[in-house]
């Protein structure tokens, strides 16, 4: 497919000259809006002027900073594709090839149109040909290794009470709307009525009649209300403990008899394994309950419903268009569909990402920043191990076993060493959907066949151009892909206490992730084994417990409070970060004095807080804000601007009060580190 770059006049297809032409989104004063008060309204005073003058895009549910840097690293990476996508020099199943031909079939809606729905109706056939339970087990991984979720996740991890080893992992799973709660809570009463039109809309375009669609979605919704009560409660996810249930293959057969889970393994291409990692045996319980109760005709008809609802992004405009309409619109409030480039360029990341990866380093990521970020991560590992060494609360067994711990945390910054293989996989530039299915399928059967062998860990959980970072705890590792080390977060030109602030505070998440409460339950060596007294675990509880409770009292919307227990681990994150940050900045100021300067009116410390507060700015449609209160284990960007630099003690210093004989506000806390 030739002539795809730059198409005048079509959004669709290329971004508009104004998008192109976007300043970088730096730090800047002029964000501020200084009539706020910073002690009551600090992500106002940082970044109110910001909120004014830059309205959400129709295409967001929520703008905020990494949305700028995304948007821009989206048209760097678009120019790879395009450029891929004209130039026919390059070898079959070089990096090149593979983004340009994906890039070109995601890009063919002419073709697109054409083929409605053939590029799934083999799946559809081999559901409607299900003919008993084991034949239900075996489709299950089928539709699986295809990319269709339903039923319940299946994945490969590192062992986490034997972190040097791939296990397999059984999750709940098998809803089409984000949360349990919108199955079972009264409030979503009418979203649950939009959501069975929804299914009976897809169906008619599929060619059902209305009445039989209708039946379809009673169906479907029936049974994914039955999973939804059985599955926990997203905060009950978070505990790694409770969430680990190693069953052996025998306990296994005799657990879940209906579900036939041994050969759904091998039919994904697990290996002969002692063992795999249940989650949450009630829900497999109830699962295995409802294949007895359920008949096939009601289990064709969910997994039908997961088919073309996995598929709907990739399909023709009218299927497509609902789609977007009921889980874009009416779920997050987000007015108008993502471009096409832009869909186009995320498929390419989800399914080749590293390939993509590999282009995008070599063409933008500036080596130095490599460097550059190496020595803040060893500024703030430094600090933090100051502080646990000065912990009073701590006894001396417990502290040697975290600086053990920190000392031995790997740090992975840029880009893999060795980009991932991708040899076999067959892209085709006239097959959008048969390249996601095998792309998908690729996947799926790595992750399957290195169950029982040795982790890798030179393995990266997300591609280079992601703007994002993470810890591992399995790993004891931190990450930072070269996507998020640039402006806002990393600024080569920007002074110290804006980089320590935004780049700075990220790293000391990442750190004190280790450390929260669920990370401080891994080892030395990435495995879940309790090394604190029990003294200092009451001690740290008492601490995280005050943070939950903060959090739990804010009222982020009308009778809708955060959930300080769904967000604990990122609320800590965000608390150590700060503090980590800070004194990592003071000690680079502290050896040279001539930093300490005013900039734009600012002292050093007022500009750390402003740029740690400038990294979270944002703006949430209130339906995106609803579901993140449901679901997200963070808490809301606004909040994490503010409530971890208010109640930090220096933060008074900063920003100290206009009536010196007044009281500063009280703090409710300021978190285990």
């Amino acid at each position: 497919m030739h002539g795809l770059k730059n198409r005048p006049g079509n959004h669709d297809v290329s971004p508009s000259k104004s998008e192109r032409e976007k300043p970088i989104p730096s730090f800047s004063t002029d964000y501020m809006d200084r009539s706020a008060d910073p002690r009551k309204e600090f992500d106002r005073y940082a970044w109110g002027r910001w909120a004014d003058t830059h309205p959400i895009p129709a295409d967001r549910s929520i703008y905020r900073a990494s949305s700028e840097l995304s948007d821009r690293n989206l048209i760097q990476l678009l120019d790879i594709a395009e450029d891929c996508a004209n130039d026919k020099s390059a070898g079959p199943g070089t990096p090149k090839r593979m983004v340009g031909d994906l890039y070109a079939s995601a890009m063919n809606t002419r073709l697109i149109e054409k083929l409605k729905f053939s590029p799934i109706e083999d799946l559809l056939e081999r559901v409607s040909n299900i003919r008993s339970a084991k034949d239900l087990a075996e489709c299950m991984a089928e539709m699986k290794l295809n990319g269709v979720d339903s039923f319940f996740d299946a994945y490969s991890g590192a062992d986490k009470k034997d972190s040097a080893t791939y296990a397999m992992y059984l999750a709940q799973g098998g809803l089409s709307l984000p949360a349990r709660e919108h199955y079972l809570s009264d409030s979503f009463a009418q979203l649950r009525a939009e959501y069975r039109e929804h299914i009976v809309k897809m169906f008619v375009m599929f060619g059902n009649k209305r009445e039989s669609a209708q039946e379809l979605a009673d169906q479907i919704i029936e049974i994914e209300t039955e999973l939804a009560k059985a599955s926990r409660p997203n905060e009950d996810l978070r505990d790694d403990e409770k969430n680990y249930n190693r069953f052996g293959m025998g306990k296994l057969d005799k657990s879940y008899d209906s579900l036939f889970l041994r050969d759904f393994l091998a039919q994904l291409g697990v290996p002969s394994v002692n063992h795999v990692i249940v989650g949450q045996p009630e829900f497999f319980d109830a699962l295995n309950r409802m294949f007895k109760e359920h008949g096939l005709e009601q289990w064709r008809a969910y997994l039908k419903w997961h088919v073309i609802s996995s598929f709907a992004p990739m399909l023709h405009d009218a299927v497509l268009e609902e789609d977007f309409d009921f889980f874009n619109r009416k779920l997050s409030g987000q007015e108008a569909q993502r471009p096409r480039w832009k869909r186009s360029i995320s498929a390419i990341d989800r399914c080749i990402g590293e390939a993509l990866g590999s282009l995008y380093v070599d063409r933008y990521f500036d080596r130095h920043s490599k460097q550059r970020a190496q020595t803040l991560v060893d500024d703030l590992i430094f600090v933090f191990r100051e502080k646990i060494q000065k912990l009073d609360w701590m006894s001396d067994a417990t502290k040697r076993h975290a600086l053990e711990k920190l000392d031995k945390m790997e740090v992975k910054i840029g880009y893999p060493d060795k980009f991932r293989d991708y040899s076999g996989l067959v892209i085709k530039p006239d097959d959008y959907v048969g390249n996601y299915r095998r792309a998908t399928a690729f996947e799926y059967r790595r992750i399957a066949s290195r169950v029982g062998r040795p982790v890798d860990r030179s393995e990266w959980l997300m591609t280079p151009q992601t703007v994002n970072a993470y810890y591992h705890p399995s790993l004891n590792e931190i990450v930072f892909p070269a996507g998020i080390l640039q402006p806002p977060f990393f600024d080569a030109a920007a002074d110290d206490a804006v980089n320590y602030g935004a780049i700075g505070g990220i790293i000391g998440h990442e750190i004190t992730h280790g450390f929260d409460d669920q990370g401080r339950k891994f080892n030395v060596n990435g495995d879940l084994k309790d090394w604190w007294t029990k003294a200092d675990e009451t001690e740290f509880n008492a601490r995280a417990n005050a943070i939950a409770e903060l959090y739990s009292s804010i009222e982020a919307l009308p009778g809708m409070h955060i959930n300080g227990k769904l967000t604990l681990g990122e609320n800590i994150a965000d608390f150590g970060g700060v503090a980590i940050a800070y004194e990592a900045l003071q000690r680079r100021l502290r050896q040279d004095p001539a930093k300490r300067r005013l900039i734009d009116g600012l002292t050093a410390e007022q500009r750390f807080f402003i740029s740690w507060a400038q990294s979270w700015r944002n703006i949430t449609r209130e339906k995106e804000l609803t579901e993140r209160l449901i679901s997200d284990s963070h808490s809301p960007d606004s909040y994490r601007a503010k409530i971890p630099v208010v109640n930090y003690p220096e933060f008074d210093k900063a920003f100290p009060l206009d009536n010196p004989g007044a009281e500063p506000e009280t703090k409710k806390t300021t978190g285990p580190w």
